[in-house]
């Protein structure tokens, strides 16, 4: 559907003989995912996006030549040959990109200097923690062998609706996690801290609980296997392009399948007539009409916002009235500093390093929730983050929600005092890891947890959703293979995107999937889907115009 076919949007009823219309709320990869998908289905939609860039969290800004990514870290569904990378080849995702594979996940490094490198490869990794604490080998030998077992398994249940596996496909399944059985159940039971607490090397109980960065907190032992695992395959790389360019080529295959995206275009409500959605109204009063509404975006905006709350049910309350405020239930909100840097960076570092920080440190990093600070090597991970010559770094940590929202609503300059203090962190500590590093500092961005929030929507800024493993992960399954992604009482409404599927890029995209797949189904209409055909190699080109957070200068250290 293009934009000269307007007429047939702002009428209650579709023209005669034509494919239903499906309106979307939110281009983030959920969006453009289920645009996508109902095109090749046949049917006609249409993507409205509050924003001016396609992605949600899957974005990234500009300042003064540098990019700044803000969303992937890894990428799984990048090696050829899984489910996982099919549904990335159907939506275009990889169109025309060189992939970055990296030989280990994350380096941990202690106040005294002492570090643990997770290396990808089982054996390189059960070698290197041998020589760093060989008091603790039966520990690691345990563990370097329930790795090499999930490198042997390959399970992306990314392509058909639960609801609607066939005996064939739920067949391939077990006979994938049946002869795993037992290594399943044990890794998904032993939570993460626990496993760490039986270390001997005080540093090792610390560097296991920040694989993934910083500690998440009630993860088990499953989680860390399955993503070493996958990277091991190269299944787990980083894109060319980065975040907005995944998001960009979403777009770019969303719209060339006729599809059309409507940026600046806030949605205020969803229309409902006798129990049925049959459209949307936005901000601006403008209202357009569709057979089939999804909503792509923020799962509490979606039910109590644009809905006024008018249909919940068992698994909706227990989601969004009890769980959405227990402590551990949702990931965490993150802070953003990133740095743009004159020259190279230091050869021997990894891509990725986690720091495990001193007291005092961590008490200078405002809202911080751990005592650690994650250095991401930014210009490592692909070209045409900095200009020649330069170098961007990415600095992260976990931190309080409230902390950012509250300051940025009553006190706008204690806001951006407080973001001062982050870049001037970044800057001191920086420092001191690279000598000489301060003086070649151009300039630091930061992104709050409420940046996050006003950008994308997500509650509590959190970027991630629903914590995979707490008490929302099998009410959010439920929500998908039981209510196929429906509210009770509403017909013509369905709900995609991570508030549902549970957070990751490749589930966000599979729940799109499994949303036309339900109403296809509904329709009695078949599924169709097929990979992208486009080469054209990726190019810087296909970013757009990218815009800054706001219009502070780069100088004073402050984003949005």
């Amino acid at each position: 559907m293009r934009d000269d076919d307007e007429s047939d949007w702002v009428r209650r009823e579709r023209t005669p003989g034509s494919p239903p219309r499906v309106i979307v709320v939110g281009a983030g990869v959920a969006g453009l995912s289920t645009g996508a998908y109902a095109q090749m289905s046949g049917l006609r939609t249409r993507v409205f996006e509050k924003h001016v860039l396609p992605g949600g969290c899957c974005t990234a800004w500009s300042r003064d030549g540098y990019l700044f990514d803000y969303c992937i870290e890894w990428l799984i569904g990048t090696a050829p040959g899984n489910d996982a990378h099919r549904v990335w080849r159907e939506l275009g995702a990889l169109d025309g990109k060189t992939i970055t594979d990296f030989e280990l996940f994350n380096r941990v490094v202690d106040e005294d200097g002492r570090s643990v490198t997770f290396y990808n490869d089982p054996d390189r990794l059960e070698a290197h923690l041998l020589s760093v604490s060989p008091a603790d080998a039966r520990l690691i030998r345990s563990f370097c062998r329930d790795l090499r077992r999930f490198v042997d398994i390959e399970l992306y249940p990314f392509l058909t609706a639960p609801d609607l596996r066939t005996v064939r496909e739920r067949a391939a399944t077990l006979r994938t996690v049946l002869p795993a059985f037992r290594l399943f159940w044990r890794t998904a039971a032993t939570p993460m801290h626990r496993f760490a607490d039986r270390f001997e090397d005080p540093l090792l109980r610390r560097a296991f609980r920040n694989i993934f960065f910083q500690d998440p907190e009630g993860f088990p032992l499953l989680p860390y296997l399955f993503n070493m695992a996958a990277a091991h395959h190269g299944n787990a790389g980083f894109p060319q392009g980065g975040s907005l360019g995944l998001a960009r080529s979403l777009e770019e295959r969303y719209t060339g399948l006729g599809g059309t995206v409507t940026y600046r275009a806030r949605t205020e409500e969803v229309l409902v007539e006798n129990d049925r959605a049959v459209g949307i109204r936005l901000r601006d009063g403008r209202t357009y009409y569709a057979e089939h509404v999804v909503a792509a975006c923020d799962g509490r905006t979606a039910v109590y916002g644009l809905l006024g709350g008018r249909y919940t049910g068992p698994r909706i309350d227990r989601l969004y009235d009890e769980l959405l405020g227990r402590p551990g239930t949702l990931f965490p909100a993150v802070v953003s500093a990133f740095v743009g840097i004159r020259g190279d960076l230091p050869a021997g570092d990894a891509h990725s390093t986690t720091y495990l920080l001193p007291a005092d440190d961590a008490a200078r990093l405002p809202g911080a929730l751990q005592h650690s600070l994650v250095v991401q090597l930014r210009s490592r991970y692909a070209d045409g983050f900095a200009p020649a010559g330069k170098s961007v770094v990415h600095c992260t940590y976990f931190s309080d929600y409230a902390h950012w929202q509250t300051l940025r609503r009553t006190d706008r300059r204690a806001y951006r005092a407080e973001k001062r203090k982050v870049a001037a962190f970044v800057r001191d500590f920086l420092e001191r890891q690279w000598p000489g590093a301060a003086g070649r500092i151009e300039l630091v961005d930061v992104a709050s947890p409420a940046t996050t929030r006003r950008y994308t929507g997500n509650h509590d800024g959190s970027i991630l959703a629903w914590k995979a493993f707490s008490d929302a992960d099998d009410v959010a399954a439920d929500l998908v293979g039981k209510d196929r992604m429906r509210l009770p009482g509403l017909s013509g409404f369905s709900m995609a995107g991570q508030w549902v599927g549970m957070g990751g890029l490749i589930r966000a995209a599979s729940t799109g999937r499994f949303a036309v797949q339900y109403l296809c189904a509904e329709l009695g209409i078949p599924f169709r889907a097929w990979e992208s055909t486009a080469t054209e190699p990726w190019h810087a080109g296909k970013l757009g115009r990218l815009p800054q957070l706001d219009r502070w200068s780069s100088r004073e250290g402050a984003g949005a």
